[in-house]
């Protein structure tokens, strides 16, 4: 999503602009961003642009780790190798196709209860975990 060049944070696209935050009251807030309030009297006030955790967690996503990236690929190339669908293994393993799906795309966390069942029950392999 993009800002607006007559919006008070395109400002912040600048690296150096940027890093001028603080927080303040688990805010972050840039002084250096000029962002001018209409009070009811209608008397204009200069305030910081703020972004609060509220915003900040509306705009995240989760960023998945190598590892996730790996074990959707494992999977969805043990599917292959057995000649399975996704609806075959959703099927041998007590899930659906779309669950299937989104872990193969790394678009879903796994439990490691639903990791056993894919990898022993639906692909009928040995599932094995190394802590190195």
């Amino acid at each position: 999503m993009g800002v607006n060049d007559d919006s008070p944070a395109h400002i912040l696209y600048h690296p150096s602009n940027f890093a001028k935050v603080i927080l303040e009251e688990n805010t972050l807030s840039w002084h250096n961003v000029i962002q001018y309030i209409t009070l009811r009297n209608g008397e204009k006030m200069l305030v910081p642009f703020k972004i609060g955790a509220d915003i900040l967690y509306n705009f995240s996503h989760s960023e998945p780790s190598e590892n996730t990236l790996k074990l959707g690929k494992i999977i969805r190339d043990a599917r292959l190798g057995s000649g399975l669908t996704q609806e075959d293994l959703a099927q041998k393993s007590g899930t659906i196709r779309t669950y299937i799906s989104r872990i193969e795309n790394d678009k879903s966390d796994l439990e490691l209860a639903t990791l056993k069942k894919i990898i022993e029950i639906g692909l009928g392999k040995k599932l094995e975990i190394k802590i190195k």
